[in-house]
């Protein structure tokens, strides 16, 4: 059975019916009536599955019940087990929650895709607030899919033969807006210290959906068979495409509230605009599969280990 009959044959799987109410014209719904746990019904869990892989993104107000273990539990709803980030050191006394304390480096203020600098990354994202500013802190997410729709003819013919390498050890200055040194200093001892290599195809089949979404995002080092020149001009052309207005929704947090997005089909970025104001979220990730290009060819981790000597000698 092809990708596209495997997908035909899920969305027509009988399901709960959830009360949906799309946030933006093209990605992004809020799910009314569900409290988040484990132990829903097999119905409501389909259901949910199905309504992220169409909406890209489903946001849930008002799911105070929620603790670590409670969220890092949701991951069996969404299809998979918790997986932990590969360098960044987890919450104290969880196994996979992920904190992002703004005190304490964590401003996503970037566009990316999660953790695609492996191989396998992430099938989806769990994002619970925490503790939130009164104003600003917003997040906001891109279709990917609907960015490669929008590409010219052109375009797409050369982005579903390109393949792109993604590493952790990025430009860190150049892609986030005004890094501080204590930021720079923590990704490259913390985020960096063992170093990925990945080899990505630009446009990969998504394998639930059958749709073309692009891999693009923070963590492309280079193009293949490019020079660094050629593909940041080509990178910024396909990520203006990516995050094109039409294509992204933007959510105010509220106390209570859980985020959760396909990664495979999206990107986002966190806005950083409240200054010295506290902002805590934690992150679950959901375990993913190798991505397929349009041609059938898999995604292919290139290098991974301890950041050489030489790297260290350099930003010293």
């Amino acid at each position: 059975m092809t990708v596209a009959e495997l997908a035909s044959a899920s969305q027509d799987s009988p399901t709960v019916a959830l009360d949906l109410v799309p946030v933006a014209g093209r990605i992004g719904a809020e799910v009314h009536g569900i409290r988040l746990s484990a132990s829903l019904d097999a119905g409501t869990q389909a259901a949910l599955r199905q309504a992220l892989v169409r909406h890209k993104v489903l946001f849930f107000r008002g799911q105070h019940h929620l603790d670590d273990a409670s969220q890092e539990a949701l991951t069996s709803v969404f299809g998979g087990t918790p997986v932990p980030h590969p360098t960044v050191p987890v919450k104290s006394g969880s196994r996979y929650i992920l904190e992002l304390d703004s005190q304490h480096g964590g401003r996503a203020n970037s566009w990316h895709t999660d953790v695609t600098f492996q191989a396998a990354y992430p099938k989806a994202s769990i994002l619970r607030a925490v503790s939130l500013p009164e104003s600003g802190g917003d997040t906001v997410w891109a279709n990917t899919a609907a960015a490669y729709q929008d590409l010219p003819a052109p375009l797409r013919a050369l982005v579903d033969t390109l393949w792109a390498v993604h590493s952790n050890d990025y430009d860190y200055a150049a892609r986030r807006p005004e890094p501080d040194q204590a930021d720079r200093e923590r990704h490259r001892a913390v985020f960096t210290s063992t170093v990925y290599e990945t080899e990505h195809p630009v446009v990969h089949v998504h394998p639930e959906s059958g749709e073309r979404a692009l891999i693009l995002g923070h963590f492309v080092k280079r193009f293949v068979g490019l020079d660094s020149f050629d593909t940041q001009h080509l990178f910024e052309v396909l990520q203006a495409y990516v995050t094109r207005l039409e294509n992204t929704v933007r959510w105010r947090w509220k106390a209570g509230d859980v985020v959760v997005w396909d990664n495979r089909a999206t990107q986002h970025y966190a806005i950083n605009d409240y200054g010295d104001q506290h902002r805590v979220v934690r992150r679950v990730t959901v375990d993913g599969e190798v991505p397929v290009s349009v041609d059938g060819r898999r995604s292919v981790t290139r290098s991974a280990g301890p950041r050489s000597a030489s790297a260290q000698a350099a930003d010293a």
